[in-house]
C-alpha cells in the first residue's frame, strides 16, 4: 500500500510562545494563525491525518485542522503519540 506522506505540507508561519503554564483559552489564541499550508493545491479534496506526539488541550491540531479545512481538506483525522492528564500511576 503507497500512503503519500508530507511532513512539510503544514508550515508555522510564526513563532510561539511556550504552552506549558497557558490554559485553553490562552493557548487557542497562541497557535491562532500560527500554521499554513504550504501547498493549497495538494491538500484540496484529500484526506489528512495528523500525526502530533503529545496532546494537550488540542489547540495546536485545533489550529491545524482548522487550516487544513480552510485549504480544502476533505476529511482530517488525529493520530496522537500520548495525551497529557489521562492516567494515573500507582
Amino acid at each position: 500500500m503507497r500512503i503519500p506522506c508530507e511532513a512539510d505540507a503544514l508550515i508555522r508561519q510564526r513563532y510561539t510562545e511556550s504552552q506549558v503554564g497557558l490554559n485553553l483559552a490562552e493557548r487557542d489564541q497562541n497557535v491562532r494563525g500560527a500554521f499554513a499550508v504550504r501547498q493549497p493545491q495538494s491538500i484540496r479534496g484529500k484526506a489528512v491525518l495528523l500525526i502530533d506526539d503529545v496532546y494537550t488541550t488540542g489547540a495546536t491540531v485545533k489550529e491545524c485542522a482548522r487550516v487544513l479545512q480552510r485549504a480544502g481538506a476533505e476529511w482530517i483525522g488525529v493520530y496522537t503519540l500520548a495525551r497529557v492528564g489521562t492516567a494515573t500511576l500507582h
